[in-house]
């Protein structure tokens, strides 16, 4: 079943904020990290939603389909 999802709330990222490690720091050359919160928001709307990686949204509060698909 086919599911809506906006975002995490702040709450609800609390919840998942001590799971994760902390956000490694740049070293050097190469782009820097993605923030964790938009990276899970990005694999949890692949998740409810069932939509392929291709067709992730782009936008302020998403990481990109690769960022998130090398993190999971």
């Amino acid at each position: 079943m086919v599911g809506r999802f906006e975002k995490l709330s702040e709450l609800e990222w609390k919840l998942f904020e001590d799971l994760l490690p902390p956000s490694p720091e740049k070293k050097g050359r190469g782009m820097p990290h993605v923030p964790f919160q938009k990276v899970l928001n990005t694999q949890l709307y692949v998740l409810i939603t069932g939509c392929r990686w291709y067709d992730v949204p782009r936008g302020e509060q998403w990481a990109s389909k690769s960022s998130a698909h090398r993190w999971l």
